[in-house]
């Protein structure tokens, strides 16, 4: 029985659009500068973080079992084994394939309200940047509702840099998270759920994608070798789903 398409984009639908309204859960900065909001959770924490497999196969990325929830991971064993061989193209292929940590913050995007509060995914730079500004003094608390501070993001690739990097700048004067209780009422009911954001999959399923990529991996190899000794190429080949792309834009 082949997949079935509908229900796998019944899932995606559930990420970008979990409130049926037709606005994604999700907010990615944009180059240049933006303004935006951090929104304070109910349990005090405003963060959450996870770890996700990348570069396995054309999988966009998923949980990883043992990072997150203490279970078996089939690709962090196979990482150890990398590592332990010791060679270098398995050392390379073993740091890619590591489990990375990605954080998340509900936000709102000044001159965006109407879209309400959405999820900010950064890495592990940004976050310490966050860190410390929760914890300077000189700021109190930056997700106060009443006298919390807006962040003013610079978002771009510098010239010479592999990726693109996150600018913080606190606005020297504090505000409203809303002037309007009202709005800020229902912006405070509406941060999503973490709890079944992403699709936690079993260790059996983490396997077959793993067997998976690595048996394509070796199919990709004996292609190049033939390729190389008959000078002939390949043409057509597979391509990224648009459900594919759309879980790489949630999760990169």
């Amino acid at each position: 029985m082949g997949i079935d398409m509908e229900k796998i984009k019944a899932r995606l639908s559930s990420l970008t659009n979990p409130g049926g309204d037709g606005k994604s859960v999700f907010w990615r900065p944009q180059d240049g500068e933006q303004v935006i909001r951090i929104v304070p959770n109910a349990d005090g924490d405003p963060f959450k973080d996870f770890f996700f497999h990348y570069n396995v196969g054309k999988n966009s990325g998923f949980l990883c079992p043992k990072k997150n929830f203490g279970d078996n991971c089939p690709v962090c064993s196979f990482v150890k084994t990398l590592f332990n061989d010791g060679d270098p193209d398995s050392i390379k292929m073993a740091k890619s394939l590591t489990a990375r940590q990605r954080f998340f913050a509900p936000v709102i995007v000044r001159g965006e309200e109407d879209e309400g509060v959405r999820l900010w995914g950064f890495g592990k730079t940004a976050y310490q940047e966050l860190l410390n500004l929760v914890l300077n003094p000189d700021y109190g608390d930056i997700t106060d509702i009443t006298e919390g501070t807006d962040l003013v993001l610079v978002y771009g690739k510098p010239p010479g840099a592999q990726y693109p990097q996150t600018n913080i700048t606190p606005r020297r004067k504090t505000s409203h998270l809303s002037k309007d209780e009202a709005t800020t009422a229902k912006w405070l009911e509406e941060i999503p759920d973490y709890d079944g954001l992403f699709e936690a999959k079993s260790s059996d399923e983490i396997k077959a994608i793993l067997d998976e990529f690595l048996l394509a991996d070796e199919d990709a190899e004996a292609v190049s070798t033939e390729t190389a000794k008959y000078g002939s190429s390949t043409s057509g080949g597979d391509t990224a789903t648009s459900v594919d792309q759309a879980f790489s834009e949630l999760l990169s």
